[in-house]
């Protein structure tokens, strides 16, 4: 079977849309929620748009919100696939928040999405190469080897028996109580 690549352009992908008063917090700024949704959404069109057909998350690294975003702002998430395995996609988001009146955009967070490939049965499928044309997508690839690795020695680390029987010595100086708990 021969291999396909495709370019990062290919995958690269905009959403731009207005932050209106339903997507307000208690705190009058937009929900962590919906711009959480919206990730997902342009990650999913950047990562069908790679393998050329459907695509599901399996895991998001990196959400730190950085300011705040207002109603009233334009929200552009800006994705492309950063780098492929076998089955599964590293899509980078950046977001950044236009203010129409004053014409400021500001950076409000850049995040990862994995996304896998999966065909109509829902079994997973594997996805074209990546063709990397300028040194920042080399530099993106890499990040991406570097988040697929980090990803997979957290999951292993939070493996409950790698507390081992004396997972009270380690709380002892957290803030937590143990109640009945041998």
């Amino acid at each position: 079977m021969t291999i396909q690549y495709k370019k990062v352009s290919d995958s690269e992908t905009t959403i731009t849309e207005l932050m209106i008063p339903s997507y307000a917090n208690f705190g009058g700024k937009v929900h962590g929620g919906i711009l959480l949704s919206l990730m997902d959404k342009v990650a999913y069109v950047a990562a069908s748009k790679h393998c050329g057909g459907y695509c599901v998350t399996v895991a998001v690294e990196g959400v730190a919100f950085l300011s705040p975003i207002e109603v009233g702002e334009l929200v552009s998430l800006k994705a492309s696939v950063n780098y492929v395995g076998n089955t599964t996609m590293i899509v980078g988001i950046r977001v950044e928040a236009l203010n129409p009146k004053t014409g400021v955009v500001n950076h409000t967070n850049s995040c990862y999405f994995t996304m896998a490939a999966k065909n109509e049965l829902g079994a997973l499928e594997q996805v074209p190469g990546l063709i990397l044309e300028k040194n920042e997508q080399v530099l993106r690839f890499l990040e991406g080897m570097q988040i697929k690795k980090f990803s997979k020695e957290k999951r292993e680390l939070l493996k409950a028996d790698n507390f081992g029987e004396n997972f009270k010595e380690l709380l002892v100086h957290e803030k937590c109580k143990l109640l009945n708990i041998s």
